[in-house]
């Protein structure tokens, strides 16, 4: 990867315990770079994206919900979470988990923190969401096919979900926090990724403490020779083979960001890479330098460090080097600084023993509580407190 040489970046304009990932495709980042995200006087927009895919009812595929059947649920619980808070009692239950918390928790805190109010863009859901959301396409349309079938989505709908995505993305006035919750999405992220041709399948996380990877890359072989997409497929044949209507919508919101000239910051890991390689793909290459100087990728200290070697490197870390490398542009990723090795609460603690890891955007809104003036100890804090709230509120019926 010699045209993308190792840039860190400046390590005093990084709050506590935050780190860059990427060791060859990595941009510098300085001050000036930052600014959209440390400067309290720029307002943002929070964006979470719910969608479903039949790629999580595969027994095992998740650790999003203990159950299949769960699982249909955990994005509108999480959502919920995230919208309303802890202390409010809850339509939907949120699912069971091996162990840990849900990371719509620690979002809802940092979003208080930032006096974030989110939108919602709820995509293939097995009901309709109770709270305000957009509407992008007809609920009716159902979650997409598992991409082990090679047929994920009817090429229209990925049409139709990208223009709707590049809509918003034209049309925004500030910078844009873009969160997701996807049950299965680390592992049709997997699959587009290996459509677009980076080899990932030994760098992929899940939400599981041991990630089932076989699982993974047996579905990932099996959609991708039914689909037979031959040399050189477009992203919307990608996505129409073996992605999920997140990425068609998200990827879209991506590309109109390029002509709105505004900031991106995707929270989240191998799904928020997978969406900014799709887009990438889908530009002209003059546009694609210009697309990664935009964007931002922000992620948790728990998958920035998990399975890391001695010398540091890890899975994740591995993975937006081949990525980068794939696009021959550098990328900017950031894992947050917040631990929780000494909180005495074991629902929190669990994320320190693998268990999560990440999503609802929890890594890129902690990230940004920081980047804002936040301390990890307050952050911390405000997590314990949250969930006390959450183990004290009962849910007032269930789906």
């Amino acid at each position: 990867m010699d045209s993308l040489p190792s840039i860190p970046s400046e390590s005093s304009v990084l709050p506590e315990g935050c780190q860059q990932l990427g060791s060859l495709g990595a941009r510098r980042l300085d001050a000036a770079a930052l600014r959209p995200w440390t400067s309290n006087d720029q307002p943002l927009d929070l964006l979470l994206v719910l969608a479903a895919t039949q790629t999580a009812e595969h027994e095992g595929i998740s650790a999003a919900g203990s159950t299949v059947a769960s699982r249909r649920y955990t994005a509108l619980a999480d959502a919920e979470l995230l919208i309303h808070g802890p202390a409010r009692q809850r339509r939907w239950p949120l699912p069971p988990l091996p162990a840990g918390v849900s990371p719509a928790l620690l979002s809802h805190v940092a979003a208080r923190r930032l006096t974030l109010r989110p939108q919602v863009a709820a995509l293939g859901l097995a009901q309709k969401p109770d709270f305000p959301h957009l509407h992008i396409e007809p609920l009716d349309q159902g979650p997409s096919a598992c991409l082990s079938s090679g047929a994920a989505m009817p090429l229209p709908r990925v049409q139709h979900l990208w223009r709707q995505g590049e809509l918003l993305g034209r049309g925004l006035q500030r910078p844009l926090v873009v969160a997701e919750c996807v049950p299965g999405g680390t592992t049709t992220a997997q699959a587009v990724l290996t459509a677009l041709g980076v080899e990932v399948a030994h760098l992929i996380s899940g939400s599981a403490l041991h990630p089932p990877q076989q699982l993974k890359k047996d579905l990932v072989v099996r959609g991708l020779q039914r689909a037979s997409l031959g040399a050189h497929p477009s992203a919307e044949q990608i996505l129409a083979a073996v992605g999920d209507p997140f990425q068609a919508f998200t990827a879209g919101v991506v590309v109109g960001a390029v002509s709105a000239g505004q900031p991106l910051l995707l929270g989240g890991g191998c799904q928020m890479l997978a969406v900014l390689a799709l887009a990438m793909q889908a530009l002209p290459a003059r546009q694609r330098d210009q697309l990664a100087a935009q964007v931002l990728i922000g992620t948790t200290g728990w998958l920035a460090d998990e399975g890391a070697d001695q010398a540091g490197q890890s899975p994740f870390g591995g993975l937006v080097d081949a990525t980068a490398s794939h696009l021959t542009s550098a990328l900017s990723v950031l894992a947050c600084g917040v631990r929780f090795h000494s909180s005495t609460h074991q629902p929190l603690r669990d994320y320190e023993r693998g268990y999560v890891k990440e999503g609802v955007g929890a890594g890129a809104l902690l990230l940004l509580a920081q980047l804002r003036g936040c301390s990890c100890a307050d952050l911390v804090l405000d997590c314990e407190h949250a969930l006390e709230q959450l183990l004290s509120r009962p849910v007032t019926s269930s789906p």
